[in-house]
């Protein structure tokens, strides 16, 4: 591997610290004149628990991803074959980002591969040999999790964590629910030193009632952060989603977009676009008579993208982000988040994350992600300018069989890819689509529910592509299949498609 990361390549979630998810002509290799000719070039099978969560990072020729075990897998990005393998503490299913262990001036030419786990543990370990440099445990909240890609600029690491656990847990009354703040941490590259750690709800949980089991319980408390921190270098800004609050008293950082100081972590301004909306799983709508759940339940229409920074063709710039609501907002950076226009692309529901959008020069790409809403699924091209449509195409047929009590959904939550051309989105029936640019029309899919011979000879299958999206790089399209968990079907394959 070089030194260096010349050449083609994906790096981290976003391949850019705007997170665009836009992949230029140059590193996609990939006209849209021939994506109807993609074929499967090899599969990859990830041992273990069937789950395919973490989207690949491509950097000097290879391919790094991990698994629901934990295994952190560099491959060949031609062939698939393996270079090395590191074992985590928990699951991963960050994407990863190479970057210097040092800012460039110090003359360190040393590439580390940064990630986290379940357990809200960092790593950095060796691009080259897959030995372990340092890690850092950043939250000792035992729900916390990291689920957003750290994202690396000028030598250091900014880290987010979420808690689906707590979520999950919160309305059992032997859980004294809830003690856990969405964070974002800086830390040093070379060392893993906590530079600063800041919280998307500044206020720390206090004694708030006891339930009828004597359980003492807390808040406020929520606002995960699911996406990867967005950078905004002109500025000095870090920008994140944060997702519903889990207890009383509802704060106005839930469900926002939080603009942090990139030196001192400060908080400079958030936008909240729909307030009281504090939810956790299995409560009723409505909850006189048990504290552990909300008064009253709220929608979940969490932030689980990463905001998008991009510019208009007038030259304007935005923040753009899809929130599980349904609607597509695009933010003033001068304005404190002032909203500039916003887009509804879907009815909105619980069920179902709404994971990244991408943007090139004229528009934003957004699939609809809402798996209970009436006809979920499709993809929408907005103007950037104006905030109105340019296209939409519907949902292509299900591929997947069943319904919801199967994890069969119609809907496209996942986050999509952009090549000049060509829009990638991968399905929850399983199908990874490509759409063209101009009109919507659907140019090439791919139905991925299917047993795959693998170049690791693990016995792998595809099923629901979510989270992560497809990855381009070199003339060859990437995407894990099989994401599991509560609105997936499990598989556990990573497939790599080309053309002859």
């Amino acid at each position: 591997m070089p030194a260096d990361l010349g050449g083609p390549g994906w790096n981290g979630w976003g391949v850019g610290v705007a997170n665009a998810r836009y992949q230029p002509a140059t590193s996609a290799a990939l006209p849209a004149a021939s994506v109807p000719k993609l074929t499967l070039k090899w599969a990859f099978g990830y041992p273990g628990p069937v789950a395919g969560r973490a989207q690949p990072t491509i950097a000097g020729g290879r391919l790094f991803t991990a698994s629901e075990r934990g295994e952190v897998f560099a491959l060949d990005a031609a062939s698939g074959c393996v270079h090395w393998v590191y074992r985590a503490v928990a699951a991963v299913r960050t994407a990863m980002t190479v970057a210097p262990t040092m800012p460039a001036a110090s003359g360190s030419t040393r590439l580390a591969l940064y990630f986290g786990d379940g357990r809200a543990n960092v790593y950095a370990v060796d691009a080259e040999t897959g030995v372990l440099l340092w890690t850092r445990k950043i939250e000792d909240h035992p729900n916390a999790s990291i689920t957003g890609a750290p994202t690396v600029f000028q030598g250091r690491v900014y880290v987010p964590t979420s808690a689906a656990g707590e979520e999950v847990r919160g309305g059992r009354l032997d859980y004294g629910c809830c003690t856990f703040r969405g964070s974002v941490s800086a830390l040093d590259a070379g060392t893993g030193a906590v530079i600063w750690k800041s919280y998307s709800i500044p206020d720390e949980p206090k004694p708030r009632a006891v339930n009828k089991n004597g359980v003492q319980l807390f808040g406020p408390a929520g606002g995960g952060i699911w996406g990867s921190p967005t950078i905004d270098i002109r500025r000095s800004v870090l920008y994140i989603g944060t997702g519903n609050g889990f207890a009383e008293p509802a704060q106005p950082t839930t469900n926002a977009v939080i603009a942090f100081d990139l030196e001192t972590g400060r908080i400079r301004w958030a936008k909240q676009t729909l307030a009281n909306d504090v939810w956790l799983w299995q409560c009723p709508a409505e909850n006189p008579g048990n504290p552990n759940c909300p008064s009253k339940q709220g929608p979940d229409y969490d932030f689980g993208a990463s905001p998008i920074l991009t510019r208009t063709p007038q030259g304007r710039d935005l923040l753009v982000v899809p929130q599980k609501s349904g609607m597509l907002y695009a933010l003033d950076p001068d304005k404190n988040g002032e909203i500039v226009w916003e887009y509804r692309f879907g009815e909105g529901s619980a069920l179902g994350g709404q994971w990244g959008a991408a943007a090139d020069e004229c528009c934003v790409y957004v699939g609809d992600g809402g798996s209970l809403s009436p006809s979920p699924g499709g993809m929408h091209a907005v103007a950037l300018e104006t905030g109105t449509r340019i296209w939409y195409s519907p949902p292509a047929a299900k591929l997947c069989t069943g319904g919801a009590d199967q994890n069969c959904f119609q809907a496209q939550g996942g986050a999509v890819t952009l090549i000049p051309g060509i829009v990638f989105s991968g399905g929850s029936d399983g199908g990874l689509r490509a759409y063209a640019t101009r009109d919507g029309s659907l140019v090439w899919h791919a139905d991925t529910n299917r047993e795959y011979a693998t170049v690791n000879g693990v016995k792998a299958t595809g099923a629901t592509i979510d989270g992560g999206g497809p990855v381009v790089v070199n003339g060859m399209v990437y995407v894990t299949s099989g994401y599991g968990g509560i609105v997936g079907r499990p598989g556990n394959v990573l497939l790599a498609f080309g053309i002859e």
